[in-house]
């Protein structure tokens, strides 16, 4: 008697979203941009849960994108954090994590917030692979989270199946 092999079922892609924003985190401000992520993410077939919010400063990004990592999420979002304020160092907390930067990212991004508003210019996020996870740095405006979140979709599978080593298909 054979014993029949089922395919194995597709594995939910897993992904997080982070928001970095003190006024946020203290409850002075509703957090739209990260949910408004998270309901892009799981209409794209990403499994989800509610955006993390935490406030401002680079070692709490750094703590949160590394507990997200040790979860075994594929994708990190952060929402927040990306401008010239002097609290806003969501990209230097991202930055002490990345292993390998992917500029293209960030350089779209910003072409994408320029079109819209010359503010788009200021966002100094970044974008890079961590541990087989990819981590991109999003402004918070709900503009830049809607615009930013179809970019990531477009490219979040192919990213990770290079990771896994696969073929450039």
């Amino acid at each position: 008697m054979t014993e029949s092999v089922l395919p194995e079922a597709p594995r939910a892609r897993s992904a997080a979203v982070i928001t970095v924003s003190d006024r946020c985190f203290s409850g002075l401000r509703e957090d739209r941009g990260g949910p408004l992520a998270v309901s892009a993410l799981r209409d794209g077939g990403w499994r989800c849960d509610d955006a993390t919010i935490i406030p401002d400063g680079a070692d709490g990004v750094e703590h949160a994108v590394r507990a997200a990592i040790a979860e075994g999420v594929e994708l990190i979002v952060t929402t927040g954090g990306t401008g010239i304020s002097p609290r806003d160092l969501t990209p230097e907390g991202t930055a002490r994590v990345i292993e390998t930067q992917i500029p293209g990212i960030p350089e779209e991004l910003r072409r994408l917030g320029a079109s819209a508003a010359p503010g788009g210019l200021l966002s100094r996020g970044v974008a890079g692979i961590a541990h087989k996870t990819l981590i991109v740095n999003l402004p918070g405006s709900t503009g830049a989270v809607r615009d930013g979140i179809s970019v990531i979709l477009r490219i979040a599978d192919h990213v990770l199946s290079q990771l896994r080593g696969e073929d450039h298909g």
